[in-house]
C-alpha cells in the first residue's frame, strides 16, 4: 500500500473520531469506529510489513538471475509491479478509502455517531484489506512466473 493509502485510512480514523464522540446515546461509540478502522489500518501495514520485503528480494533475485544491469532492470520489472491489472486493484482501493472519507464527512456534522454507518465502515474496511491481499497475490504470482522462466 502507497503511503497516500495509508494517510487516507489515517483520515478516514479521524473523520469517524470527529463524528463519533464519547458518552453519545446508542449502541456504538466513538471507540467502536477508532477500533475498526485501527484494525483494518493494522491489517494493511502488517500485509505490508510482511510482502514488500519479500517481494524486493524476489525482484533482486530475477534481477541477478537475468543480468539486468539497474537501467535494465527498471525497464524489465516495470510490467510485474504497474499492469492493468495493479491498476484496477489499486482503482478499487481507492473506491473503498474515499467510500470511507465519504462515510466520515457525511457524519462530521451528526450530534451521535450513526451506528449503521459503523457495519459499513467495517465492511469497507474489510473490503479494501481483501483487495490488498489479492493485489500482493498476484504480484507474487506474476514475480514467480517470471523466476520460472
Amino acid at each position: 500500500m502507497t503511503s497516500s493509502m495509508l494517510g487516507r485510512v489515517t483520515l478516514a480514523a479521524a473523520l469517524w473520531a470527529a463524528i463519533a464522540s464519547p458518552g453519545t446515546a446508542g449502541s456504538c461509540t466513538r471507540g467502536d469506529f477508532e477500533t475498526a478502522v485501527s484494525e483494518a489500518a493494522q491489517a494493511l501495514r502488517e500485509l505490508n510489513q510482511v510482502n514488500k520485503p519479500t517481494f524486493q528480494a524476489k525482484l533482486r533475485q530475477l534481477k541477478a538471475k537475468r543480468g539486468w544491469s539497474y537501467d535494465q532492470f527498471l525497464a524489465e520489472a516495470a510490467p510485474i509491479v504497474q499492469d492493468r491489472k495493479i491498476a484496477d486493484y489499486d482503482d478499487e482501493a481507492a473506491g473503498f478509502l474515499a467510500r470511507i472519507e465519504q462515510l466520515g464527512a457525511e457524519g462530521t456534522s451528526a450530534a451521535a455517531p450513526d451506528c449503521s454507518r459503523l457495519a459499513e465502515v467495517r465492511q469497507s474496511m474489510t473490503s479494501l484489506v481483501a483487495v490488498q491481499k489479492a493485489k500482493w497475490a498476484y504480484m507474487f504470482e506474476r514475480i514467480g512466473a517470471e523466476l520460472a522462466r
